[in-house]
């Protein structure tokens, strides 16, 4: 246990202070302040020793040099040792056994408030971290406390062990700083990196703060941890107001209490992070996976659309500008054998035809903008289905993919490149007319969210086959041929979407073989006019986009 004498507080956030104090007073521990706090605290008529008395220097910088001081962090950092008492006592210092400090709102002022580089330096905290740190650091003879969210433990554990604290209590504390003031440094460092480098499109550090929102079942297999986390926003998540001190701002500064500090580290959570559940069980790791690669799909379109995934690869897809329930249909054509257990996304509000159609086969996940009551009361019929709400608007959380290997992570920005249909070069003699190019369009999107090697063919706005990650293309588009004459389609006038380059024509041939009247690919192969000269001798339609959808 520790036993509580003295308490250093500083703190730009006052919310629940008073109470605290009040309690620290009862049990005879007093209480070291600096100034803006400390007038708080008058307020209250709880007794104060001004930091000024403790050091014997008073403020000065206007205000950002007052607790750096040996008889402020060697009371702090004290242990029980002789040597360590002989030193406190040779300087005329005393130990102090809490320290209670939140942060000055760096973010919520220079970066929400997006001031001028030099009025934002005013606004980044030096002795609140240090004082928080060497805390951390002492944590067997002195409790760190940040947030106004520990306060409440902190006065039950005074009241029932007569003004002690469990080291072990002192010691997660100590964690939560450590974590705390690397976040701080981090959205500071972040600040800075945004203005010396606006117009790079990586930045050359990237600082990760995550948070695990959720334990999963497992991972991607039973025998493998999973967890699911969202970037950090705040330090305490779910608290009405985030830390930060007085005092070390421009003099003068208003210091109100309770205040909510805005800190998404340069914005709101988004993506999965946003994700609503509604009905169902918990969402497994693959379950995440699967959801955000369905829903990232089918917002590529603006139209009506349904798309069906399955491990990371859309087994159907389907566009229907008259009805959702009809486009979820022919979404299911795709692939109705391997749409069994898989995850539907929608871009519409789910209506209660379409609720019907859907319930009527297996599936793990369904998530869309939104879902009317009466869809919702026909789908919660179904105890295993897991219904998932997210606004398109809050869809796309990341402008970066970030992605581990063995000792090292890959981060590239993700694949959102903006492409305009008019820019694609037509390269065979055949041209293609307004209905084939809308096909084309459609396919070629599907096609850039399939794993590598991809081939995706189709039909007015349908998804007929997919070959996905094969290591040959040709074998991707034997697959994809194979399951469209497996579904029953007529191969005739189909159009097909590659995402990177034939090597050879042997796909083109193969292609043209089982139907296939127009092709749409990147091009960009030593081999282009070989495979356009197998394209014109099919009297095929091909089209070069000039950009590569690789997907691994």
């Amino acid at each position: 246990m520790i036993k509580i004498h003295r308490a250093l507080i500083s703190c730009w956030d006052k919310t629940g202070l008073e109470n605290l104090c009040k309690t620290l007073i009862r049990f005879n521990i007093e209480i070291i302040s600096s100034s803006g706090t400390g007038e708080y605290l008058k307020k209250y008529d709880i007794p104060i020793i001004a930091v000024e008395k403790i050091t014997g220097f008073p403020e000065v910088l206007d205000g950002r040099v007052k607790t750096l001081h040996p008889a402020i962090h060697a009371g702090i950092l004290a242990n029980q040792s002789v040597e360590h008492k002989k030193d406190l006592q040779k300087i005329g210092a005393s130990p102090i056994q809490l320290v209670v400090v939140n942060l000055y709102p760096f973010v919520e002022k220079a970066v929400k408030e997006d001031l001028s580089r030099e009025k934002a330096i005013e606004y980044i905290d030096v002795g609140g971290p240090a004082m928080l740190r060497a805390a951390a650091k002492n944590f067997q003879n002195v409790v760190p406390l940040y947030h106004p969210s520990h306060y409440d433990e902190v006065i039950e554990l005074l009241s029932g062990n007569q003004g002690q604290i469990p080291v072990e209590y002192s010691r997660e504390r100590a964690g939560d700083i450590f974590f705390y003031t690397a976040w701080y440094d981090g959205q500071i460092q972040k600040y800075f990196q945004h203005q010396d480098s606006e117009n790079e499109r990586l930045p050359q550090r990237e600082a990760l703060f995550l948070e695990k929102k959720e334990e999963l079942r497992y991972g991607e297999n039973p025998h493998q941890a999973g967890g699911f986390y969202q970037p950090v926003l705040e330090p305490v998540a779910g608290q009405p107001a985030d830390p930060s001190p007085e005092g070390y701002g421009p003099q003068g500064e208003e210091q109100p209490t309770g205040t909510k500090l805005y800190t998404g580290g340069f914005g709101a959570q988004a993506g999965m992070a946003a994700l609503e559940q509604l009905w169902g069980k918990k969402l497994s790791f693959n379950n995440y996976m699967d959801v955000n690669a369905a829903y990232q799909l089918v917002l590529e379109f603006s139209d009506p659309a349904v798309v069906i995934i399955k491990h990371m690869n859309p087994c159907g897809a389907a566009i229907n500008t008259d009805n959702l329930a009809e486009a979820f249909q022919k979404a299911l054509r795709g692939d109705a054998q391997s749409a069994f257990g898989g995850i539907v996304a929608f871009n519409r509000t789910v209506d209660p035809q379409t609720a019907t159609a859907v319930s009527e086969i297996f599936l793990e996940c369904i998530i869309a903008p939104g879902f009317e009551s009466s869809a919702l009361e026909i789908l919660q019929r179904k105890k295993n289905l897991r219904l998932l709400k997210l606004d398109p608007d809050n869809a796309n959380g990341n402008t970066r993919e970030i992605r581990s290997v063995s000792g090292a992570y890959l981060i590239q920005e993700t694949d959102r490149i903006e492409e305009n249909p008019e820019n694609w070069e037509v390269v065979t003699e055949t041209k293609p007319a307004p209905a084939m190019l809308n096909d084309l369009d459609f396919v070629w999107k599907v096609c850039k969210h399939v794993k590598s090697n991809a081939i995706v063919i189709g039909k007015e706005l349908e998804v007929y086959g997919v070959g996905a990650g094969q290591m040959s293309r040709v074998d991707s588009v034997e697959i994809a041929v194979s399951k469209a004459k497996k579904a029953g389609r007529q191969l005739k006038n189909i159009v097909l979407a590659s995402d990177a380059f034939f090597p050879f024509r042997d796909g083109i041939d193969r292609a043209a073989e089982a139907g296939v009247t127009a092709v749409i690919q990147p091009g960009g192969s030593i081999r282009d006019k070989e495979v356009v000269l197998a394209a014109n001798e099919h009297n095929l339609v091909m089209l070069f986009t000039g950009i590569r959808h690789f997907r691994h």
